[in-house]
C-alpha cells in the first residue's frame, strides 16, 4: 500500500489527478429497470483490448506475404508455446467484440440515446461499428487459406459494381485486377495501421462524449430512475463493469480451448473456388439478401440494386438522430421503434436461419 501511495502523490504532484478523482467520486449511472444495458460499451471496449493484446503477439510471428503467411500462421499454431491459443483468442473475441458492438448499437437505438445532445456520440459510435466490420474484412484474409481468398474475392467483386468509380475502387482494395499477394500486403496494412488509427480517434472522441453528457435515461423511465438511488460510478458501477468482464473473458476462453479456431488449406489462385463460400456472420444478412435478388430488376442490375439499398439504409441508420424528430422533442416515437425492431428481427433472423441450413 505505501508503493501505491507514493506512486499516486508522484503523479498527483505532476499531473494533479485531483480533478479527476473528483469527478469520478460524484459521477453517477442511472438505475432502472434496463441498467444492465450500459455494460454493453464496456464489455465491447475489454474486447478490443484483448484483440490489441493478441494481435501485438501475432505480430511477432506473422509475416504478410503470399508465400509466407499460410506457413507463418501454421507455425504459430504448431510450434510456439499456446501460439493455438492466441490465435483462437484473437479470432474469437474479434466475434465477439463485434457481437457486444451490435448489441450496444441496438440498446442505445431502442432507449433513443441518440436524442440532443448526444448525436455525436451516436455518430462516432455507428463509424466504430463500421470499422469493427472492417477489421473483420481485412483481417479475414491474413491468414491466406483457401476459404478467406475466394470469400475476399466475392467480397471484394461487390466494390466494382459501384457506380462511375466501382473499378478504380476495386483496384485501390485488390492492388491490382485479381485477389493477389498485393491484397494480403494491403490488407495487412489496412488492418494493424490505418484501421486502429482511425479507431482509436473516434473511440476518445466517443469515450470523451460519454464521459462529458453521462448516461441517457429514456423518457418513459425518468420517473422509475429519478425514484431509484442512482449507481456511484466509482467504485460501484466499475466493479459492476468488471463483473461483465470477467464473464465475458470467461466465455472467450470456453469458445478459445474447446472451439479452437481451424486454419484450413492454403490458398491456391488456380484452383476452382469451393461450394459454399460465405462471409462471416456479421456480413451474412447481406450476403444472403443479395443473392436472393434477381439478376435485373426493372432492367437494372439486382446486385447494383441491393447495394444501393443497404448504402440508403445505412446513411437513413447514421441520419437516426436528424430523422426522428418526435424522440428529439420528448415524445414516444413508435415508428422509428417499429424499424428497428424490424432491422434487428430480420439481421437476427437471416443470420440464424443461415447457420441452421448449414448445419442441418
Amino acid at each position: 500500500m505505501r508503493i501505491l501511495d507514493s506512486l499516486y502523490r508522484f503523479l498527483d504532484d505532476r499531473l494533479d489527478l485531483s480533478p479527476l478523482i473528483e469527478f469520478a467520486r460524484h459521477k453517477e449511472v442511472p438505475r432502472h429497470r434496463f441498467s444492465w444495458a450500459y455494460f454493453f460499451g464496456g464489455l465491447t471496449l475489454f474486447f478490443l483490448f484483448v484483440q490489441i493484446c493478441t494481435g501485438i503477439l501475432l505480430l511477432l510471428y506473422y509475416r504478410p506475404t503470399a508465400e509466407a503467411a499460410f506457413e507463418s500462421v501454421q507455425f504459430i499454431m504448431t510450434r510456439v508455446t499456446f501460439g493455438w491459443l492466441i490465435r483462437s483468442i484473437h479470432s474469437w473475441s474479434a466475434n465477439l467484440m463485434i457481437l457486444s458492438a451490435f448489441l450496444h448499437m441496438f440498446s442505445v437505438y431502442f432507449m433513443k440515446s441518440y436524442t440532443k445532445p448526444r448525436e455525436m456520440t451516436w455518430w462516432s459510435g455507428f463509424v466504430m461499428l463500421v470499422l469493427a466490420m472492417g477489421f473483420g474484412f481485412s483481417g479475414y484474409l491474413l491468414p491466406w487459406n483457401k476459404l478467406a481468398f475466394f470469400a475476399t474475392r466475392v467480397g471484394t467483386d461487390m466494390v466494382s459494381k459501384v457506380p462511375f468509380t466501382g473499378d478504380w475502387l476495386l483496384h485501390v482494395m485488390r492492388g491490382g485486377d485479381d485477389v493477389t499477394g498485393a491484397t494480403l500486403t494491403r490488407f495487412f496494412g489496412i488492418h494493424v495501421a490505418v484501421l486502429p488509427m482511425l479507431l482509436t480517434a473516434f473511440l476518445i472522441m466517443h469515450l470523451a462524449l460519454v464521459q462529458r453528457q453521462g448516461m441517457h435515461v429514456p423518457a418513459s423511465l425518468k420517473a422509475e430512475a429519478d425514484r431509484r438511488p442512482a449507481i456511484r460510478f466509482f467504485p460501484n458501477f466499475v466493479y459492476r463493469e468488471l463483473v461483465v468482464w470477467l464473464v465475458g473473458l470467461a466465455l472467450l476462453a470456453v469458445l478459445a480451448a474447446f472451439f479452437p479456431w481451424k486454419l484450413g488449406v492454403k490458398a491456391d489462385p488456380f484452383a476452382s473456388a469451393p461450394a459454399g463460400i460465405q462471409p462471416e456472420w456479421y456480413f451474412l444478412f447481406m450476403f444472403e439478401t443479395l443473392k436472393k435478388i434477381p439478376a435485373m430488376v426493372f432492367g437494372i442490375e439486382g446486385e447494383l440494386l441491393g447495394l444501393g439499398a443497404f448504402a440508403l439504409g445505412g446513411l437513413f441508420w447514421f441520419l437516426i438522430p436528424v430523422l426522428d424528430r418526435k424522440s428529439q422533442r420528448g415524445e414516444r416515437s413508435r415508428l422509428f421503434t417499429v424499424i428497428g425492431i424490424v432491422v434487428l428481427t430480420y439481421i437476427a433472423g437471416t443470420t440464424i436461419l443461415t447457420f441452421l441450413g448449414v448445419l442441418s
